[in-house]
């Protein structure tokens, strides 16, 4: 509707009514009225526009496609008044007199009326013809009014019926049932961030297209597209279902020739109700994301003066920027630190599940009796602190089945509210004395909260992934959330991490002793494994690693001796006899990397 165009006020008979109607119908009708009369005020609008300054065209061609949308999205409207209105009337009297309209069809008509009132007014002040109807049609719309409220009275006392309120409308189109534009399946998750200027909006859509892998569009853009495949000259002079169906029908062209992209983000919202009309095409695949901060810090962060972001604010509210709060799925205050607003959007933008673990007591893990008893006394006291303490697991070898006494560590996942961490130390204490020399404990502590804004490391994510994939866990938490890893996300963590790993295992390998051989192995499997995950290899167990890591292009094979070889060395005091092969393996590793990097 026109920037300051008139309210729709009902008459004092219908609005009593309809204000007894229950909560959902009120609310309903409400905001299906308040539609219709913005809908006819775009109406009025585009007709002048048509019959205005000289167009080309395709200028008018846009004008009667949008003429025809409007039209059909008022006649839907209307119809939807009509199925509450319709309930005012009293059933009982089916032999009353049949009115000719509905009462939808007569508040459309004060609509209209209210409008034409408003623009004659507008141009009382040059047009002296306009001025002279102004009184004219004041007291029409107190006839109309006085009409209308006499029908409602009629109606509700059972002295009228109401004809059936469906139209049959079909504005061009060749079958009664109008085609509506639907997601594709492989459209599955759209963020809009919305917000007024220098808000974030930017800077989040490229935060989650970084992290997340989304694929980011500007709304222009795709508007422009669509306004070119369909020879449009304006896409912004349509209706707003018309553009939310443009957008649309661009995104599903895209996901449809993308077939592996999962996220898409759009922005900038500006325009309340094209995004509202976008939702309810899309449903719940659409996040509408509003980023919201005071003006103060918003002239902080541009650098620029106020006067600019004022400007700019203005422009972005007179197309409804402001109003996009209210239809938001997501409202985020971005007053606060960069890692909180990255934390939310980790979240909206992959949103954690709940996930079915399998449980396992410690005497069922292949544990040494003195070992399953210590870890089954922890597992007792961190479910005994109740929902501070969500997860605890044994990850690594535990979880596979192989751990090897005098070898392997026990690497320890929990996961627990930060307020409870302190209590989950003082059983790691109780743990470690349990276990004596038996075992070395190697406890990684998380909250929940890390976890589901993806503040993971490479070896966190991969744990994660084993736990999803089946790995036995000692105590889980009801509806337990986690973010859910994908192979995809493990082989870009395994880039990241294989530098840091390539280093370690070079200064292990300078200081080469016997006691080296533990953790130089260690890193030559750990290195062995994230480079297969590079080339979509997924081994487990270290024997089976290094002899996959043998065929890698380019890589002679690695002579070393097995796992049970080297722990029983290990144990037994004799380290020095597999320690050359290791090295030399480590060192064919180190060749065979620097060179790949080097070409």
């Amino acid at each position: 509707m026109t920037q300051h165009s008139p309210p729709l006020v009902l008459p004092p008979s219908l609005s009593r009514t309809v204000a007894a109607l229950p909560d959902k119908d009120r609310n309903r009708l409400d905001d299906t009225i308040t539609r219709l009369h913005t809908v006819n005020g775009r109406l009025w609008d585009t007709e002048d526009r048509v019959r205005g300054a000289l167009l080309s065209a395709a200028q008018v061609a846009d004008c009667k496609r949008e003429i025809d949308q409007l039209n059909a999205e008022r006649n839907l409207l209307a119809e939807r008044a009509d199925e509450v209105l319709g309930s005012l009337a009293d059933a009982g009297r089916a032999d009353a007199p049949l009115h000719t309209e509905t009462l939808a069809s007569v508040v459309d008509r004060l609509s209209v009326l209210t409008l034409r009132i408003w623009h004659s007014e507008r141009a009382a002040a040059r047009d002296e013809l306009a001025r002279r109807r102004v009184p004219a049609l004041h007291g029409q719309q107190e006839e109309l009014c006085a009409a209308l409220d006499a029908l409602v009275s009629d109606v509700v006392a059972g002295r009228r019926r109401l004809p059936v309120p469906a139209r049959f409308k079909l504005y061009g189109r060749d079958d009664a049932a109008p085609a509506e534009i639907k997601p594709s399946r492989r459209l599955r998750r759209v963020l809009a961030f919305g917000g007024l200027s220098e808000c974030g909006k930017s800077t989040s859509a490229e935060f989650v297209q970084r992290t997340c892998g989304a694929q980011r569009f500007k709304i222009g853009f795709l508007l422009r597209q669509a306004a070119h495949r369909e020879g449009l000259a304006d896409p912004y002079a349509l209706s707003a279902r018309r553009q939310a169906e443009l957008l649309l029908g661009e995104l599903n062209r895209f996901a449809d020739a993308h077939v592996d992209t999962e996220l898409f983000t759009i922005e900038s919202v500006h325009d309340d109700a094209s995004i509202a009309e976008l939702k309810r095409l899309m449903g719940d695949a659409l996040q509408i994301v509003y980023l919201d901060a005071s003006f103060a810090l918003r002239v902080e962060r541009s650098g620029t003066p106020a006067q600019a972001v004022a400007a700019k604010d203005e422009i972005k509210m007179s197309r409804g920027a402001h109003q996009v709060a209210a239809l938001a799925d997501h409202v985020i205050d971005n007053t606060g630190s960069i890692a909180a607003l990255r934390a939310r959007l980790r979240r909206i933008a992959a949103p954690p599940a709940s996930t079915a673990l399998r449980a396992a007591t410690p005497y069922g893990l292949g544990l040494p009796a003195a070992v399953a008893s210590s870890t089954a006394d922890f597992t007792d006291a961190v479910r005994a602190y109740g929902p501070g303490v969500r997860l605890a697991a044994l990850t690594g070898s535990p979880g596979g089945g192989s751990w090897i006494a005098g070898w392997s560590d026990l690497d320890l996942l929990v996961i627990a509210e930060h307020e409870a961490i302190g209590r989950v130390h003082e059983a790691l204490e109780q743990y470690r004395t349990a276990l004596g020399g038996a075992a070395s404990l190697g406890p990684t502590l998380v909250t929940p909260g890390e976890l589901t804004a993806r503040r993971l490391t490479p070896r966190l994510a991969f744990v994660l992934h084993q736990l999803q994939q089946g790995s036995p866990v000692l105590h889980a938490a009801p509806s337990l959330e986690l973010p859910t890893i994908s192979r995809g996300e493990l082989a870009f963590a395994a880039v990241r991490e294989l530098p840091q790993v390539i280093l370690t295992m070079r200064r292990l390998r300078a200081d080469a002793g016997p006691t080296a051989l533990r953790p130089l192995y260690k890193h030559l499997v750990l290195a062995c494994r994230l480079l297969l995950r590079e080339h979509n290899q997924w081994e487990s167990g270290p024997d089976r690693i290094l002899a996959a890591a043998s065929h890698m292009p380019g890589l002679t094979a690695l002579s070393v001796p097995s796992l049970a070889e080297i722990s029983s060395a290990w144990r037994d005091g004799e380290a020095e006899l597999v320690l050359k092969p290791v090295t030399m393996a480590v060192d064919q590793l180190l060749t065979w990397y620097a060179v790949q990097l080097a070409a």
